[in-house]
């Protein structure tokens, strides 16, 4: 059986189970002690009992016959001794039996049974089964004297003083596990503080943890983990730097090259040459199309994408699709702003990017000639919604991907909706897709909750 996962947990079972034990042990062996000392005042008590009567017998003579005999002597050859009837119950768990040096009884207590009593053998103590004895004798022909206490007594009392000591005890035992817990867990606040530092860190936040206030015993721990860290953000900072740099070396010549594939195409005479000019053209415009996206996803992953103060979104979202309609969308964006302003802390940049992929993705991918709404409420709920067919939900899925496509044919460069899933996980907004969209039999719809 494997034990709790809960470190915590672990640790409030062990010394719970460790204290347990050893106040067992502990009131074990105290119990012995505690036994003994009590075998020791109970034979006292035996003994003082003896001591206390045995005077009254030897006093019991002639000149007290009234107080103790029933008027008849005793056939003792000295004369000294008489049979004195037996004295009244008490409420003490001795019993006692004085014999003459004959062995007859001339004194007992009430409840006292002569047979029980073990032959004289000398003075002290003597155990049977059930009972434990005290015998003195009075001189050395003198009456002798025996008392008994059963063993049953020794044993209620032992348990009735157990009882006692141990309930209290028995309701500190829970008390005693809760402070264990409460302490254990106090102990561990350190470590819960630092799985909660590592909880927040990811490739959005790569910042060192803390040290401060942490047990010796973690400060090693944490020291290694920010190294680490410190090795991931430098390895994403250079992948997100070639990967900006290289977008970025690549738009001069890729545009050079596209300059001259246009002369190229004017200058010909040979109408061949002057396709081939325009097809070399067309994919130089695809590879500047995708080193632009790649310095947005190198942006998107790298730069800060939360501002201190909020940004009214409707101008942007505007300047955008006036940029579309600019290059001939302008008929086919069907823009929705709400009257009042939509603040939101998202970097004006990085929204702008946002919008602008998915305009153009809804524009790519939608039908031709259908309009592409782009709604932007006033909870901050931006969505764009074209016509397009449906897309199956595994494709769905998929489509936020680097370089997924819903139609292996399609142009594009597959890093639109990659691009704009990166700004809304770092930004802390909802991205949602559906297809098809609400309210639709087709189309596409993006939904985007932003912050």
């Amino acid at each position: 059986m494997r034990g709790p996962r809960s470190l915590q947990l672990r640790l409030a079972l062990a010394l719970g189970g460790a204290v347990l034990l050893l106040w067992l042990a502990a009131a074990a062996i105290t119990a012995e002690r505690l036994r003994q000392e009590m075998h020791a005042v109970f034979d006292a008590g035996l003994a003082d009992t003896a001591h206390r009567i045995l005077p009254l017998v030897l006093r019991g003579g002639h000149d007290h016959r009234d107080r103790f005999t029933d008027d008849a002597h005793s056939d003792d050859d000295d004369g000294r001794f008489e049979r004195i009837q037996r004295l009244p119950e008490t409420e003490d768990a001795y019993s006692y039996v004085v014999f003459d040096p004959s062995g007859r009884v001339i004194l007992s207590s009430e409840d006292a049974d002569p047979a029980i009593f073990p032959p004289y053998t000398g003075d002290g103590f003597a155990q049977t089964g059930d009972y434990r004895f005290f015998i003195d004798r009075a001189r050395r022909s003198g009456p002798i004297i025996a008392v008994a206490e059963p063993l049953s007594h020794r044993d209620a009392v032992a348990r009735q003083m157990a009882m006692r000591l141990s309930l209290p005890l028995l309701a500190v035992v829970p008390l005693i596990l809760l402070a264990i817990f409460l302490v254990v867990r106090g102990s561990l606040a350190p470590v819960r503080h630092l799985r909660d530092d590592l909880g927040d860190r990811g490739a959005r936040n790569l910042a060192p943890l803390p040290d401060r206030g942490l047990p010796s015993e973690l400060t090693p721990v944490v020291g290694s983990i920010n190294a680490l860290l410190t090795r991931l953000n430098a390895a994403f900072e250079a992948e997100r730097s070639f990967a900006a740099n290289a977008a970025h070396e690549l738009r001069t010549p890729v545009a050079g090259a596209i300059a001259q594939a246009q002369r190229l195409r004017v200058e010909t005479g040979d109408a061949n040459a002057a396709a081939r000019a325009t097809e070399i053209e067309s994919t130089l415009k695809r590879l500047n199309n995708l080193s632009e996206k790649l310095m947005q996803l190198a942006r998107a992953e790298g730069a800060r994408l939360r501002r201190d103060s909020a940004t009214d979104l409707r101008p942007i979202l505007r300047m955008v699709a006036d940029d579309f309609g600019r290059l001939g969308a302008e008929s086919r964006i069907d823009l929705t702003l709400p009257d009042h302003p939509v603040p939101s802390d998202l970097d004006p940049d990085a929204f702008g990017i946002l919008a602008r992929n998915l305009i153009e993705n809804a524009l790519k991918h939608g039908a031709p000639g259908t309009p592409v709404r782009v709604v932007l409420d006033a909870t901050g709920i931006l969505r764009v919604i074209n016509h397009a067919p449906v897309i199956p939900p595994d494709d769905l899925a998929q489509l936020t991907d680097r370089f997924a496509r819903s139609n292996g044919t399609a142009e594009g460069s597959g890093l639109g909706l990659a691009i704009v899933r990166t700004i809304a996980d770092r930004a802390d907004a909802k991205l949602t897709l559906h297809s098809p969209a609400p309210g639709l039999s087709d189309g596409v719809e993006v939904r985007v909750n932003l912050p």
